[in-house]
């Protein structure tokens, strides 16, 4: 008894640390979060400088985002470098009490670059070169752009690598991987494929290009694979899976490049990263080696329709949902390094905010444990691209706008919950009992997206469903890479995994033996690593862990749904159905009530060691099954859960919790009778925050 007493001790103190706010060595915990704002002096009249950096002290914020857009004024010309307009800013920006952040501005070269160097610059897949006017258009892989990006990065290092007031650098802008179809790309291409399979005939046989004759005789043959030109239909597979891969590594080494040329003239006190889009089917930010962590750019309401009458002005929940946890995967903390204040200039249609939302969000990113937030941008620009992107500033330069009142709101409650935080608190056992992981890599999205079946399938939202399932019952959830520490968590989920090898089977059954709750979800272990199907029966490796045989798959037509029975009811489905006999220990959650399978298993349940393995064979839109299925889980573990709305999402960090509510509807919060509340009322009304201390 007293062995299974310390035991629990362990699991509880275990993922109380995981979940604790300590010292960071670039954020103090006392601090909670750092806010900042994107400064573009190079836009305005010098005149103006000290006017805006002296408000932008007086309004809050405590850091200055600096020249990420600035080549061609610090480089006017090759070789020639102009740094005292830079130099001013930055004593401005001293003298006003604001840090700084730099940033290296390779992704919008200057016209005299791309005038002398076009081979620089990416080529789309119709084989036609990028032209100057926009940004993020230079070949990560150019050895001249390489050298040319050395250079301007090397300037400012030097020059800004020890100033006190720079707290850290983000490298380049939102990198994304885009593909390039250029000279230089196809080289590094088929380099990066030698030092993969080492032989052609290693490439044939993974690649099987046997199939429509597709046979290479010596790795100068191999061009990128064009889906654009050949068809998605048409496209090899496998050869689009290595191109996303390599694309994914040379983005990675374009920022370790850069990485690694700060580090060799900065203090060691600065941080590196950089400023991944929330929603990043492209850039993998786990790939890369230098960065201290990652940040992610937030633009939730772009003009879509979410949840409730208004919920096309509270914005999409599920970017800063998903992207607050992703990007801790890298150096174990993130932040939002970009937020949107208000309207943006590229949505389906561009609506006002919801008065209170700016600050919501921001709340969110708080909850979810961010480190910094940093809005896109101070000045509400007059001229340019984006005109109708709005500003904390209105156009005028001195009107604070809705968003820039948000922001004000929130810094100056920022500094009432730091007399309130305690750093050192452990995370409650309640809390403990429900710590989950969803299991989730990118290479998995772009095998899906090749290869669909269903236009009904939403690759990207597919995992993030499971995310809003475990919020929805008040869980702390962390994304993590298939390499995390899976003995932390009460709960692991591993949704549409589809690329596995054998070691990667048996780290999961080696989880639920040693007492974990594990749920896998249909479209699992479908393929190897290199995309093949197995040469056994269908998800082969994954019978033996989940006790059951997938016999086969279906698939129902749009607006067309098939019934499933359970002991407690009936359910939809319509996207996906893995069609499971179960072995003999295995139990049947539930089964297909019609279709000409009727009495198939849907989901199934088995005891492993000390833990359970479930799996969920379908897909759908409610997702109410899946739901039902893991609230059984949680409870049989001896975890209570809460039932929050969509929309609602209850976070707690430094000794209190977080609420905010992106519904349409009023919520009241349970917060109990001796709950003390710090920011909010329990009444949350749409775009709401609540804070408050049990």
């Amino acid at each position: 008894m007293k062995q299974c007493i310390l035991l629990w001790l362990l699991v509880v103190l275990t993922v109380s640390q995981a979940f604790s706010q300590q010292d960071h060595p670039f954020f103090p915990a006392k601090r909670l979060i750092t806010t900042g704002i994107y400064y573009y002096p190079e836009h305005w009249d010098p005149n103006l400088w000290e006017r805006d950096i002296k408000r932008i002290s007086e309004m809050g914020f405590e850091f200055v985002h600096l020249a990420e857009f600035a080549w061609s004024r610090m480089e006017p010309e090759e070789g020639k470098f102009d740094f005292v307009w830079l130099d001013k800013v930055m004593g401005l920006c001293a003298k006003y009490h604001l840090k700084v952040v730099m940033c290296t501005p390779s992704a919008t070269p200057p016209a005299w670059l791309r005038y002398q160097y076009p081979e620089t610059f990416q080529m789309n897949s119709r084989y036609i070169r990028g032209e100057h006017g926009t940004r993020g258009l230079g070949s990560v892989v150019s050895p001249v752009y390489h050298r040319l990006v050395e250079t301007i990065v090397t300037q400012m290092a030097q020059r800004y690598g020890n100033n006190e007031n720079v707290i850290g650098w983000q490298l380049d802008n939102e990198p994304d991987a885009k593909p390039d179809f250029s000279p230089a790309s196809q080289d590094a291409f088929r380099q990066w494929l030698k030092n993969k399979y080492h032989s052609i005939d290693t490439l044939n046989a993974v690649w099987g290009t046997a199939f429509w004759s597709q046979w290479y005789n010596s790795f100068d043959q191999v061009i990128i694979p064009n889906v654009d030109l050949v068809g998605w239909w048409g496209s090899n597979p496998h050869a689009v899976l290595d191109f996303k891969r390599y694309m994914a590594d040379a983005q990675a080494e374009y920022l370790d490049f850069q990485a690694r040329t700060l580090r060799n003239n900065i203090s060691q006190q600065q941080f590196v990263t950089t400023n991944y889009t929330a929603v990043s089917p492209g850039a993998d930010p786990r790939r890369t080696k230098l960065l201290d962590f990652a940040t992610y750019t937030a633009y939730p309401n772009g003009g879509t329709y979410n949840i409730g009458k208004q919920g096309f002005r509270l914005g999409n929940s599920n970017v800063i949902l998903f992207a607050a946890e992703y990007y801790k995967s890298v150096g174990g903390v993130t932040g939002a390094m970009e937020i949107q204040p208000g309207t943006v200039n590229w949505g389906n249609f561009t609506p006002q905010p919801l008065p209170g939302t700016v600050r919501m969000w921001l709340y969110h990113i708080f909850a979810a444990g961010g480190k910094l937030a940093c809005s896109y941008r101070f000045r509400q620009i007059n001229y340019g691209a984006e005109q109708y992107h709005s500003g904390i500033m209105e156009t005028d330069g001195v009107t604070p706008s809705p968003g820039g009142h948000d922001y004000m709101q929130f810094m100056k409650e920022m500094d009432i919950l730091r007399k309130e935080a305690d750093i050192k608190a452990a995370l409650p056992e309640k809390l403990a009992k429900r710590s989950t992981a969803v299991l989730w890599n990118l290479e998995n999205y772009w095998s899906f997206d090749q290869q669909r079946q269903t236009r009904q399938w939403d690759t990207w939202n597919y995992p993030v469903k499971f995310l809003q399932i475990a919020k929805s019952f008040g869980a702390q959830a962390d994304v993590v890479p298939e390499t995390a520490d899976l003995s932390k968590y009460k709960v692991v989920i591993v949704p549409a995994y589809e690329l596995v090898d054998s070691g990667l089977i048996k780290k999961w059954q080696a989880y639920a033996a040693n007492g974990g709750q594990l749920i896998i979800t249909c479209r699992t272990a479908t393929k190897t690593r290199a995309g093949n199907l197995w040469e056994a029966g269908w998800a082969a490796p994954l019978s033996g862990l989940i006790g059951a045989r997938i016999s086969s798959f279906d698939m129902l037509p749009d607006q067309y749904y098939g019934d499933i029975q359970t002991k407690s009811g009936h359910y939809n489905w319509n996207n996906w159905g893995d069609l499971l006999q179960p072995d003999k220990n295995t139990e049947a959650l539930a089964v297909y009530n019609d279709q000409f399978y009727k009495g198939a298993a849907a989901v199934v349940k088995r005891r492993l060691g000390k833990g359970t393995v479930t799996y969920i064979g379908v897909d759908t839109d409610d997702a109410k099954l899946g739901k039902d299925v893991l609230r059984d889980i949680y409870t049989a573990a001896g975890a209570t859960t809460e039932d929050y709305p969509p929309g609602v999402f209850v976070y707690w960090r430094d000794g209190f919790y977080v609420a905010v509510n992106y519904s349409s509807d009023d919520y009241n919060m349970n917060t109990g009778a001796s709950a003390k509340i710090l920011i909010g009322e329990k009444n949350i009304k749409p775009g709401g925050v609540l804070v408050w201390k049990e």
